[in-house]
């Protein structure tokens, strides 16, 4: 499929399959064409060229029909600011033929201390989970997730993934787009990463993490304050504050000679782990490292 804004190319020849019931991440970084990409899949958006199909049917030409079927999680809500969780939910399940029950959904969704409050009063994780419960009410076949934790505590977030997999072992489609490395890594049958309106890399967590042979240790560590790898001979990257990876072999003389130089810049490392290449890698391999515009 292809998509045209004016003079620029938001979605570029792009070809992706979700296969029924499984998981499918959508990852790229910001202005990948992600977004575009979903709202032609839910209907909202026409392609320039190219065909889709969902549940057997054109989003395009029968938008009603497919969104009868299908689930759509916004990350902006889609709620009313001044109407109560309860009533939204009440609202929501009116519109559907064969609703789940509103208030065992809202149960499962740790909202029932907010059934009473309004919208605009919700905190950000509140009002994601609810999002999430207008997506389910309606029992779709296949369900679009726009960054279904963010804003999200750590108990939310396990909460959400644990109906995520619920929702595969039903067999219910899931098209999952995030941010969140670990997240995709912990979800996902499929990953598509996407930049600059292509797939620039496709398959299992497994085929992406292991491309190119055998998987090679590599050594991770963090620190208490920053850390300046000048003079250890290896290149050494920060994958977050205070978090580093060194792009070499783990070995017993690299450790030795890492806790040297750390000790010499009086820097305490907190933590070192020898690991395998993980998704964060392989995505900053693919896309980039440089900040985007």
């Amino acid at each position: 499929m292809v998509k045209v804004f004016g003079d620029k190319t938001a979605v570029n020849d792009l070809s992706l399959t979700a296969r029924p019931g499984t998981v499918l991440a959508l990852l790229g970084p910001n202005g990948a064409g992600k977004t575009t990409t979903i709202e032609m899949c839910e209907g909202f958006q026409k392609p320039t060229s190219g065909s889709i199909r969902v549940l057997g049917m054109d989003p395009a030409t029968h938008p009603e029909e497919v969104r009868s079927r299908i689930g759509v999680m916004l990350q902006g809500g889609g709620s009313y600011n001044g109407i109560r969780v309860a009533e939204m939910m009440h609202l929501t399940a009116a519109y559907n033929a064969d609703p789940h029950d509103p208030d065992w959904l809202i149960s499962q969704l740790g909202l029932d201390g907010v059934r009473k409050t309004t919208y605009r009063r919700l905190s950000g994780g509140q009002k994601q989970r609810l999002s999430l419960g207008i997506a389910l009410l309606g029992r779709p076949e296949l369900i679009f997730l726009d960054e279904p934790t963010a804003g999200m505590d750590a108990q939310s977030r396990l909460a959400v993934w644990e109906l995520i997999r619920a929702l595969r072992r039903d067999g219910v489609t899931v098209i999952l787009t995030t941010h969140l490395m670990d997240e995709a890594e912990a979800l996902a049958d499929d990953i598509v990463i996407i930049d600059h309106g292509k797939v620039v890399a496709e398959g299992t967590p497994t085929d992406l993490t292991t491309a190119g042979g055998a998987v090679r240790d590599e050594l991770h560590f963090s620190t208490d304050r920053d850390f300046n790898a000048d003079g250890l001979g290896v290149d050494v990257s920060m994958n977050r504050p205070l978090h580093y990876r060194v792009a070499a072999a783990a070995t017993p003389e690299l450790i030795r000679d890492l806790a040297a130089a750390a000790a010499a810049q009086g820097v305490l490392i907190r933590s070192v782990d020898v690991a395998h290449r993980n998704l964060e890698d392989v995505f900053l391999d693919i896309t980039g490292r440089e900040l985007r515009s």
